[in-house]
C-alpha cells in the first residue's frame, strides 16, 4: 500500500512517503496546501496519513481540531482512505536530527515538517506488525 504522510502546519504541509511492502519512510517535501495536488498525482497513494497534534497531555487542542478538518478535506477532495496518528514530539526530533547533520536553524526551514511526517509515518509503519 502506498502511503503519504501529512505534517500539517498553518501555513505549509510537510509531506512523506512509503509502501509498506519496503517499509521504508522518506521524507519528500514541504508544500502549500495548493502544491499538495501535485505531490499526490505524483506518488498516487492509497491512503494519508496525518499527523495529529494532540497537547503534550494528550488531550485535543484547537490545533487538533483544525489538522482534522484540513485532513478530512484533502482526503475527501482526492478520495483517500485517512487515519490519523498521534505526532507530539516529531518536529523536535526531526530538529534533533537535522542538527546532528550540522544544519542551522536556517538551513532547518523548509526540511523538518517533512522529516516530522516521515518519522510518524514509520511509526505507524512499524504499528502494521
Amino acid at each position: 500500500m502506498r502511503v503519504i504522510a501529512l505534517d500539517i502546519g498553518d501555513k505549509r504541509i510537510g509531506v512523506a512517503y512509503a509502501d509498506t511492502k519496503t517499509k521504508v519512510s522518506n521524507p519528500v517535501k514541504v508544500v502549500s496546501i495548493d502544491e499538495l495536488k501535485e505531490v499526490i498525482y505524483d506518488y498516487e497513494p492509497d491512503m494519508l496519513l496525518s499527523g495529529l497534534p494532540l497537547g503534550l497531555n494528550g488531550e485535543e487542542t484547537e490545533q487538533t481540531k483544525h489538522v482534522r478538518d484540513i485532513a478530512n478535506s484533502i482526503a475527501n477532495k482526492y478520495n483517500l482512505k485517512l487515519e490519523f496518528i498521534d505526532e507530539r514530539l516529531s518536529s523536535k526530533e526531526a530538529k534533533n536530527i537535522l542538527r546532528a547533520q550540522g544544519l542551522s536553524e536556517r538551513e532547518m526551514k523548509g526540511k523538518v515538517d517533512a522529516i516530522a511526517a516521515s518519522l510518524f509515518l514509520e511509526t505507524w509503519i512499524e504499528q502494521l506488525q
